[in-house]
């Protein structure tokens, strides 16, 4: 078995890096921070001359027709410079559902603009934002829809929201225009400093075109998985940055005349940070794969929940510790780190949730 990837994904690996190294720079991300829209559209606007805002999608529609696995790499990278743009909304939680399962007058609509960089999708997926589930109702003419959707991604900046609507006891996916009469969008800033909204819809008209083909229960399914995968990747990313800045900060901060990595606390606590590391990699790669296989992956994406969630909190709690008093300043770099790895966390339930939900799928796969 060969488990190195091909120099195509090598190379859009590399593509990325460079992308977010040469414009996702610190004081670039805290310039970002300051302004309304939290929305670094210079970066916006070079991923999408590179072709990566359409990873996933077909190329007959400027995309470039990869998987998951491609994807990931493309969020490890963001991930490792926090930077600022709404790429895992548009590409997962947004474009994603439409290329796969939208009319073929949805996809013509949305999807080059997307590539183009022209339109930001985003998209109710997440636990949090379907607690409260969306009813339409039919007032003899169209539908309604009531309800709310809280927390969801890059609302400031999108054009349209994909979320699940129940009609007449079937669950369905619409795409919902954030300028629709009806729809009150209240934007709330979130632990990493990003902005979210919280959706109330009243008496929100749909109509049979604002609906995908496909089941809603199967559609929420496969964006979830991708959704969660998503973030671990982007978890991946943010510790292998904060422990890659820990390590030059430990071996040029010196105590008692030497370097504090010469500490032997230090240089293990730095070495338990590598090995968890390597377990969200491992298993957030696996569980990517295998959706691009179209393998049963309920497994490995809880598998890489835990991971991201249980070990990715571990890493920046250890890497803000070990840069001292530094660490506890929230204008250090450092902290945005902490501060990005405990939403992604939280995004993604806990790693209790996981292990839990690992557990029933073991159990009843032992039981059948």
């Amino acid at each position: 078995m060969d488990f190195d990837f091909s120099e195509d994904q090598i190379d859009l690996s590399n593509l990325a890096k460079t992308i977010f190294s040469d414009l996702s720079t610190s004081d670039r991300v805290a310039q970002i921070e300051k302004t309304d829209q939290r929305f670094d559209k210079n970066l916006w606007e070079a991923l999408s001359d590179s072709g990566l805002l359409g990873i996933t999608l077909p190329e007959s529609y400027g995309g470039l027709g990869l998987g998951m696995v491609e994807l990931s790499l493309v969020l490890e990278q963001l991930g490792r410079r926090v930077a600022p743009v709404p790429l895992f909304a548009t590409s997962i939680l947004g474009s994603w559902a439409i290329a796969k399962f939208g009319k073929s007058d949805q996809k013509e609509y949305w999807l080059r603009d997307v590539c183009a960089g022209n339109q930001i999708l985003t998209g109710a997926w997440t636990p949090q934002t379907n607690l409260k589930n969306l009813i339409a109702e039919n007032d003899g003419n169209k539908w309604r829809i009531t309800g709310e959707k809280l927390a969801v991604p890059a609302c400031n900046l999108s054009s349209a929201v994909l979320v699940p609507v129940t009609i007449d006891e079937n669950q369905r996916i619409a795409i919902i225009s954030l300028e629709k009469k009806g729809l009150h969008n209240k934007i709330v800033e979130t632990t990493n400093l990003e902005l979210q909204g919280n959706l109330s819809f009243d008496a929100v008209e749909l109509s049979e075109e604002d609906l995908l083909d496909e089941k809603g229960e199967i559609i929420f399914q496969e964006v979830s998985q991708r959704a969660k995968v998503g973030i671990c990747a982007m978890v991946l990313g943010c510790c292998e940055e904060a422990l890659t800045m820990t390590a030059q900060h430990v071996s040029e901060r010196e105590q008692f005349g030497r370097p504090l990595s010469t500490n032997q606390g230090v240089a293990l606590q730095a070495a338990d940070a590598h090995i968890d590391i390597d377990g969200i990699r491992v298993t957030q790669l696996q569980a990517a794969w295998q959706i691009d296989e179209g393998l049963e992956c309920s497994k490995a994406v809880s598998v890489a929940k835990w991971w991201a969630s249980e070990a990715g909190q571990r890493i920046v709690v250890t890497t803000q510790h070990l840069h001292g008093g530094t660490g506890a300043d929230t204008t250090h770099p450092i902290h945005r780190y902490f501060l990005w790895v405990i939403q992604l966390a939280d995004t993604l339930d806990g790693a209790g949730k996981s292990l839990s939900a690992l557990g029933k799928l073991i159990t009843e796969e032992a039981l059948n």
